[in-house]
């Protein structure tokens, strides 16, 4: 029985930027055992904050990037797709409530004090600006269809350091902060089931063109790149945010 193409012909290219889920020095800052519940703190106010300039256009994306996979004739898989985006619209919603949430509880225990309006306000990073930029080049490129390995490696980020994320909230802060938590708690969960259908659609759009097999794992690459270089931008904020507290 042959090897799934996803695995002959796309993972092979995805091996360095996903080892770095492990290595990278500033997750492991935050997944430390030893880990400061304020930095934890900090980092999870950041991630939230940030995260609606992230997380507000994906059912967009997702919807234009499956009526431009139409349009190229991969029906199957663009309508997969303009289906898929439904399921995103207003997930950006719930990072809105749990930064209320998280600086709430911030403000009861520490200094300095937050503003949320302040925090959802914030300048993009280079890498929240990228990742904007990655979709609407996969959109208008030559393989719009491409946004489906972008799925498959954001999706399945979430299922690998989601539970990892939510373990040491729990060790770190008390499991009281999983209320505030409800964002990546649902993605955590739901996305095991969207990855297992990602791959099934990307493995269906390899057989389709598998002279496009680079372009695809390209994208894929990029994507996972500049989300975990996102992550890494969440942890140097969280930090200088717990200097202030320090110096104050």
């Amino acid at each position: 029985m042959s090897k799934p193409l996803v695995e002959e012909l796309y993972t092979p290219n995805l091996t360095a930027v996903r080892e770095r889920i492990k290595t990278d020095p500033r997750l492991k800052v935050l997944l430390d055992d030893k880990a400061d519940p304020a930095l934890f703190e900090a980092f999870l106010i950041t991630w939230n904050s940030l995260g609606v300039y992230m997380t507000e256009p994906v059912d967009g994306w997702i919807r234009r990037a499956g009526e431009a996979t139409v349009k190229v004739g991969l029906d199957d898989v663009g309508q997969k797709l303009i289906a898929h985006a439904k399921h995103e619209a207003g997930h950006h919603l719930m990072m809105v409530e749990d930064t209320k949430h998280l600086v709430a509880r911030w403000n009861e225990r520490r200094s300095p004090k937050l503003n949320v309006e302040e925090l959802l306000a914030q300048p993009p990073t280079a890498a929240m600006k990228e990742y904007r930029e990655i979709h609407e080049n996969t959109i208008t490129g030559e393989m719009p269809a491409a946004q489906v390995a972008i799925e498959y490696e954001i999706e399945g980020l979430s299922t690998v350091l989601g539970p990892v994320i939510l373990e040491q909230a729990k060790k770190v802060c008390g499991e009281e902060i999983l209320q505030g938590m409800s964002f990546l708690k649902e993605h955590t969960e739901i996305d095991v089931g969207h990855t297992a259908l990602n791959e099934v659609m990307l493995d269906k759009l390899l057989a389709q063109v598998p002279d496009k097999a680079p372009i695809i794992a390209k994208t894929g690459a990029s994507a996972l790149d500049i989300y975990l270089r996102f992550m890494g931008d969440c942890v140097e904020r969280a930090g200088k945010l717990v200097q202030s507290a320090a110096a104050a």
